[in-house]
């Protein structure tokens, strides 16, 4: 039995790794100094949840194989430190990820945005088919119990982010998978507290393709410019394939792939996603699944937690939750909803919340990104500000670098609720409000805001 102990156990990703490897039967334990929902309950019901909160070296013996060390914990962790003088191996957690499963075949998704979703309908159509694999997926996705499942089945499929692996590995995450099929889904950039410049943010995916072993399968977007430009540069060795969005139309919101098959109603919508839906059908193909069967099962495919995922609905009044928090991403976000409900008054509320959209150097590039709703709120919390170690931001500042007149925002979450509240009354025709957020607006309860 191997010993495995994690540092900063209470991640997202760090406490499904870390149930995933004791139900492999590894012996785990793990620290952290604060550990919230639903890391903590998942921790709990598996037994893994620590005594008591807070770095204790002595947890830290020559009965470990191996640590894992959390992107949250600092260099001068007291556990990390204690590992280091007695020689145990150090990995983060993408390098684990590789070690359990370096004798599979690979899939890793990448990109900036679309990453969650891809990965998640790759993983439905697999399991729709009947194939047993492993995976690592950022987010809760319907019909799976967990977002990391280790066990010896030859596949495994991986959400694979840009963001550096840990304080002692700072290389990006998907410099460690060495996939075997790989999707490039789009660059755009990302990360500011990390990548200062968009090159330098750029060239971690040319980086990326050169390091896949030559004449492997690296599907990319060919409607991304700047993923075109990425592989023209760094995947000559690669077995590349353009995917793009295919043929479709609507119908009362919802899209209709057009295929060689016939009709395909699917249950997400936005051009986006049929673009994500494209390069999941294409992996899963390569995977050994049909394209019937690949349509049949997509359509019942209806979304990773947090994209596009709904709310409320009641007469009137549509609410919507998105991940969105780049601009890249606010536009795609906002031009799908506005294509399949041209029929409603767009009421678009937007949180600042990561420490790029919370850093006036990197606002500049959200103008015009809310200019296709009707109504546009932006909001940030000076809690958030202060977590982030940011300067204090003034709304009057945030407003010019939106390069739109009639903006709101907002920095206090009774006001944002109010105004909300305000804009979605009495409009005469049916509203549709997105919530876009990386974070929770503060705690509001969304559920509680109507039309009446």
């Amino acid at each position: 039995m191997r010993n495995i102990h994690f540092i900063a156990i209470g991640g997202a990703i760090m406490h499904q790794l870390a149930i995933a490897l004791q139900r492999q039967g590894y012996n785990v334990t793990g620290s952290d100094d604060e550990i919230t929902d639903p890391a903590k309950s998942n921790l709990e019901k598996a037994g893994l949840l620590p005594v008591e909160f807070g770095w204790h070296p002595a947890k830290i013996n020559s009965s470990l194989d191996a640590i894992v060390l959390g992107m949250h914990a600092r260099a001068d962790n007291p556990e990390l430190i204690a590992a280091k003088q007695a020689g145990i191996p150090i990995y983060s957690f993408p390098q684990y990820v590789y070690e359990v499963s370096k004798d599979k075949k690979r899939v890793v998704v990448a990109g900036s945005h679309g990453k969650t979703t891809i990965t998640s309908m790759i993983m439905h159509i697999l399991k729709h088919r009947g194939m047993d694999f492993d995976y690592l997926v950022g987010a809760r996705v319907e019909g799976f119990a967990q977002s990391v499942k280790l066990s010896d089945v030859p596949v495994i499929i991986l959400e694979g982010d840009e963001y550096p692996a840990s304080v002692e590995e700072k290389r990006p995450k998907i410099f460690f998978y060495h996939p075997h099929i790989s999707v490039l889904s789009g660059i755009a950039w990302d990360h500011i507290n990390v990548f200062p410049t968009y090159e330098n943010y750029f060239s971690q995916f040319e980086q990326y393709l050169k390091g896949i072993e030559a004449g492997n399968r690296v599907y990319y977007n060919n409607e991304d410019s700047e993923v075109i430009r990425a592989i023209q540069t760094s995947a000559g060795h690669l077995n590349t394939k353009p995917y793009a969005t295919p043929p479709f139309h609507y119908e009362n919101g919802f899209p209709v792939m057009d295929t060689a098959n016939g009709p395909v109603k699917v249950s997400v919508f936005g051009r986006h996603n049929l673009l994500n839906m494209q390069a999941a059908i294409d992996v899963c193909m390569e995977l050994g699944v049909s394209e019937i069967d690949c349509y049949e099962a997509i359509a019942t495919f209806t979304g990773a937690a947090r994209r596009l995922e709904k709310v409320k609905e009641e007469p009137g009044l549509l609410i919507y939750r998105d991940f969105a928090h780049a601009p890249s991403k606010l536009k795609a976000t906002l031009n799908a909803v506005r294509e399949a409900y041209s029929g409603h008054h767009l009421v678009a509320c937007f949180e600042l919340h990561t420490f790029s959209s919370l850093n006036e150097q990197f606002l500049s590039e959200y103008a015009h990104s809310m200019d296709s709703a009707d109504d546009a709120v932006v909001f940030f919390s000076h809690h958030a500000l202060n977590l982030k170690g940011l300067p204090p931001l003034d709304p009057s500042i945030v407003k010019k670098y939106f390069a739109r007149n009639d903006i709101h925002v907002l920095d206090d979450k009774q006001s944002l609720q109010q105004e909300v509240t305000s804009m979605i009354a009495q409009k005469g025709k049916p509203v549709f409000l997105l919530l876009m957020s990386s974070g929770t607006f503060d705690g509001i309860d969304w559920n509680a805001v109507s039309s009446h």
